[in-house]
């Protein structure tokens, strides 16, 4: 069941709650044992191996081939499901802080996308922070782009979780600024970071509640991926951007992660410059919860919300 989300006392239009379940409660509650001893504790180069491990344990979905490739110059794996449609493809920005992750370590939970929206997913690696600092990982997502979007009678959709959520907002506001630019027929995220300067009220309201992250933690990663740039440019944090003239949208989020008002914000403000967007807000839930398919009820669901929005767009 789901609701509008409530602001101030005021139903959102933008929003809608989806209630947590005795099973996912039980699966965060044993999660929050789990992680309690390493909250906050994944930060710089270091973290990479960890974190990849983390992600690499992602349950594979059935029916997805992997492929690497080099698109725009940026390497990447291609996650093709059978029967995939023709003319279609999603471009997926991974996640990782701006400093972890790759597209090998993630293409199983880019596969559960593909495979349930029936539509081949390309995972650029774009460059990493500290070695690549802003902007070098959007640049990379704009190089894949351009690449794709050059290719005659193919519909391009965008994708990304955390880190690569807030490079797909960015590369969305950069492609609205261009008139002449083609433009993806719609764009999902999980999580994204819209606010470098780390301003939204959830760190401190879901301090507690958030299993994996503190303020100090954010600090110096994003210190890490801006190396002295400006934490309130509106390229680098999309959520101070212009954001009429974006593709419909759709933001999800757990309401127990501390980037809850990163997504809440951002759709706030996209809603109110006309932008067909809606955030879906997971009661419960944390960072990443997607990532948790086969475990969290809530994770296959918000899986089947993302490949369905995108799916249809993409027709």
């Amino acid at each position: 069941m789901t609701s509008s989300f409530t602001i101030a006392g005021q139903r959102a239009a933008w929003s809608r709650t989806h209630a947590l379940t005795e099973a996912d409660a039980a699966a965060m509650a044993a999660l929050r044992q789990l992680t309690a001893p390493h909250k906050g504790r994944l930060r710089g180069a270091a973290a990479r191996a960890p974190f990849d491990d983390i992600m690499s344990r992602v349950a594979a979905p059935d029916g997805v081939a992997y492929a690497e490739d080099r698109i725009g110059g940026v390497s990447g794996w291609w996650c093709r499901p059978d029967g995939a449609r023709s003319g279609a493809a999603i471009i997926h920005l991974h996640g990782g802080w701006f400093s972890w992750g790759s597209a090998l370590t993630f293409r199983h939970l880019v596969g559960q996308i593909a495979q349930r929206a029936q539509v081949a997913a390309f995972i650029p690696d774009y460059r990493l922070a500290p070695e690549h600092p802003y902007p070098a990982g959007l640049m990379d997502a704009l190089a894949v782009w351009r690449d794709l979007a050059g290719r005659p009678g193919l519909r391009l959709a965008l994708s990304g979780d955390s880190a690569g959520g807030a490079l797909a907002l960015s590369l969305l506001a950069l492609l609205a600024a261009d008139v002449d630019a083609p433009q993806p027929v719609a764009a999902a995220v999980l999580s994204p970071v819209t606010d470098l300067t780390l301003g939204g009220a959830s760190w401190r309201t879901r301090a507690d509640a958030d299993p994996y992250f503190v303020v100090e933690q954010g600090r110096h990663q994003v210190r890490d991926y801006l190396n002295g740039h400006d934490a309130a440019d509106p390229q680098a944090s999309p959520l101070f951007g212009a954001l009429a003239g974006l593709p419909p949208l759709r933001v999800h989020v757990g309401d127990d992660e501390v980037l809850l008002d990163d997504a809440l914000r951002y759709v706030e403000r996209a809603a109110a410059a006309g932008v067909d967007a809606l955030a879906e807000v997971w009661m419960g839930m944390p960072h990443g919860f997607a990532s948790g398919v086969g475990r969290f009820n809530a994770a296959g669901l918000a899986l089947d919300a993302i490949a369905g929005f995108l799916a249809e767009r993409l027709l």
